[in-house]
């Protein structure tokens, strides 16, 4: 049995593999972290627990102490230059962020087809995966949420909005919303025509996944947690 852990911004994701398929998965807030414990109880003795963590030392930190009995099997995953048929092609690999990591091995292993991998969260990314597996770059930009907050909070007349998408918003909340979820697709799309390859796929993860997914007019898939999915093929090779 397999334990992932993605220990990402805003929460903690976590999933059990039994080398099959996923028995089961979930997800706590950073502040409630010690609800992790009670995976101590539902699933004894696993052989591999895979941590990837993008929130910091005393995050990572928290997380060893509330599965502590689990710290042998423990593995803390780190970017790298080349694993699981998936070539970082970034300046410095150890500089992409984990989860990216991750989540490009995640696709690598569900298509060997060239792909732009989305993680919809609290920042957005789009990674571009071409049918060598070679991660050629990506972007980072705001996240749905992230952008709504920033408007209310830096500018004097616009609130936090809480409107509805329309192609052509006649009321300032929708005019907003419809803004932050068309730059998020916009910015895919771009991603998505410069890897000129007719057989590409987009492969949207995270929390907005979804939202974002009804827009986009280029082939496109949700998969949830692919991360943990980049975490499972990585417990398997090490």
């Amino acid at each position: 049995m397999i334990v992932c852990l993605d220990s990402g911004n805003s929460r903690i994701k976590w999933g059990v593999h039994d080398g099959q398929q996923w028995l089961a998965q979930g997800a706590v807030a950073h502040a409630e972290v010690e609800q992790l414990r009670q995976l101590l109880s539902d699933w004894p003795h696993p052989v591999k627990v895979m941590l990837a963590n993008v929130a910091g030392a005393e995050a990572g930190g928290r997380i060893r102490e509330q599965l502590a009995p689990w710290r042998p099997a423990m593995q803390e995953v780190r970017s790298e230059h080349r694993r699981c048929g998936v070539t970082n092609q970034y300046l410095k690999p150890e500089q992409l962020g984990v989860d990216r990591w991750c989540a490009l091995i995640g696709a690598r292993g569900l298509s060997r087809t060239a792909a732009i991998v989305v993680m919809a969260g609290t920042a957005t990314t789009i990674d571009t995966l071409d049918a060598d597996g070679n991660f050629l770059g990506g972007l980072i930009v705001p996240g749905f949420d992230l952008m709504l907050r920033s408007l209310a909070r830096e500018t004097a007349a616009l609130p936090f909005a809480n409107g509805v998408y329309s192609p052509l918003p006649r009321g300032t909340d929708d005019a907003i919303v419809s803004g932050a979820l068309e730059a998020q697709a916009g910015a895919i799309e771009r991603a998505f025509s410069r890897l000129g390859d007719a057989d590409a796929q987009c492969l949207l993860s995270g929390g907005n996944a979804a939202r974002i997914g009804h827009l986009l007019v280029i082939p496109h898939s949700v998969t949830h947690n692919l991360p943990l999915e980049g975490l499972r093929q990585l417990a398997l090779e090490s």
